[in-house]
């Protein structure tokens, strides 16, 4: 495999090791050299875009109830990493425990000094519907990040399930580049077409061992390939097999250092 090398993305900041979507997990998966990181968004009662994965807030905090109900406010005094084994293992590292909005995550991405990929996933169905889309690109435009620069140290990818989200985003921002995740094939994609402008597929490892066909149908289409969540040595083969070009994963410091083992 001389001369490729996938780009490795750290899963809501690298979930394995740390609290997932605290500000610690992307700083750590940032100094371990990830080339970018993946994050999902949701919309609070109030209007605010924060990185949360689950709809409701049992799992990954002390709080009870949907994201969706609950202002800024009342998410901030919860806590998001005290449910994690790795907490507080590293706690030199900043908020391993608050609450992550989207504004934060971009500030600290754009302070880190170094180029970095950001993949953002909307997450959907949504009682807020379209407005996470158009609450996202305000943001996007606000940090200078909805028009792509070739030259810029931070890229913004958006991601999602539902097709109708990425035919939001290519209407507010034609050129933001789009991923269409996949838990399933949906007609046609099998056969390499992508809905929406969309220029990535993004399956899950499982589709990909369970549809052998369906990565080479992608790239043949002319379409890159971001594979979720890549956290087997046996999967990271596979996928390295068919030369993706990006890796989602909860262990990034795993998957570089194999990497470097090529």
């Amino acid at each position: 495999m001389t001369g490729y090398r996938p780009l490795v993305f750290a899963h809501r900041g690298g979930a394995d090791a740390l609290p997932e979507h605290t500000l610690g997990a992307y700083l750590r998966a940032l100094d371990e050299g990830a080339d970018g990181l993946e994050c999902d968004v949701r919309l609070t009662r109030d209007g605010h875009l924060v990185c949360v994965h689950d709809s409701r807030l049992d799992r990954t905090s002390n709080g009870r109830g949907r994201v969706s109900s609950k202002t800024l406010a009342e998410l901030d005094a919860l806590n998001f990493g005290s449910w994690h084994p790795g907490y507080p293992a590293d706690a030199k590292l900043p908020d391993l425990s608050r609450l992550l909005t989207l504004e934060r995550l971009l500030d600290a991405v754009h302070s880190s000094g170094r180029p970095v990929r950001l993949l953002i996933e909307t997450k959907h169905p949504s009682r807020y519907g379209a407005e996470v889309e158009r609450r996202l690109v305000r943001m996007l435009r606000h940090h200078g990040l909805a028009d792509p620069k070739p030259d810029a140290d931070v890229q913004v990818t958006v991601m999602s399930f539902a097709a109708l989200a990425l035919r939001r985003i290519r209407a507010q921002a034609p050129t933001l580049p789009t991923v269409y995740l996949l838990e399933l094939v949906p007609p046609g994609v099998g056969r390499g077409r992508l809905p929406f402008g969309a220029q990535t597929a993004g399956p899950g490892v499982d589709l990909v061992r369970a549809r052998p066909t369906l990565l080479p149908a992608i790239k043949a289409a002319g379409h890159q390939a971001y594979v979720w969540t890549v956290n087997e040595p046996a999967d990271l083969e596979l996928v390295l097999e068919h030369r993706v070009d990006g890796v989602i994963t909860d262990r990034p410091r795993f998957v570089l250092d194999h990497l470097a083992r090529m």
